[in-house]
């Protein structure tokens, strides 16, 4: 197997191989009932990707947890900077998978996306708007209590009236 050298051929093959390579991500997801992420980038660098209904991050870090336990057991702690050096390339990779989730909250870099990304975005958004909903119902609540117990305390305060 060798590259192909035609670009145009290249791309084409590309595509078509991504779209493939999504078709029996999704096919191993459903039929095996697997949490699945697939991560390809292009040769321009554009970013295509592919998770189960548990979100991309959920899955990465399970991942990054496996393999830091792994490497934890395999790894002599006599040799700490090997640790760092193996953790910045981790740190980076979690910076950039949080710029691009910013990117899409903020509805930005969408093309690539298929309609059932479009849908689990839309449902971390929905789940988002809910907490912070939530959130200012509580602090609204709290401060008209607040103001309650100012008002019974001037109330108390002042004495009865004659």
């Amino acid at each position: 197997m060798k590259r192909i050298e035609n670009k145009i051929s290249r791309q084409v093959t590309f595509s078509k191989r991504r779209l493939g390579l999504l078709k029996k991500t999704h096919e191993i997801s459903v039929l095996c009932d697997a949490d699945v992420a697939l991560i390809v980038f292009s040769a321009k660098g554009k970013l295509f990707e592919y998770s189960t209904e548990s979100s991309m991050e959920s899955i990465l870090e399970r991942y990054e947890s496996y393999s830091y336990a792994e490497r934890k057991l395999n790894a002599n702690d006599s040799e700490p900077k090997q640790n760092w050096t193996m953790e910045y390339p981790k740190l980076m990779s979690r910076i950039e998978l949080l710029q691009r989730n910013i990117r899409h909250y903020m509805g930005e870099d969408l093309d690539s996306f298929c309609l059932r990304e479009f849908h689990g975005l839309e449902q971390q958004l929905d789940t988002a708007l809910k907490r912070i909903r939530a959130r200012k119902n509580q602090l609204m609540h709290e401060s008209i209590s607040q103001s309650q117990r100012k008002v019974n305390y001037i109330k108390i305060s002042r004495g009865p009236r004659l």
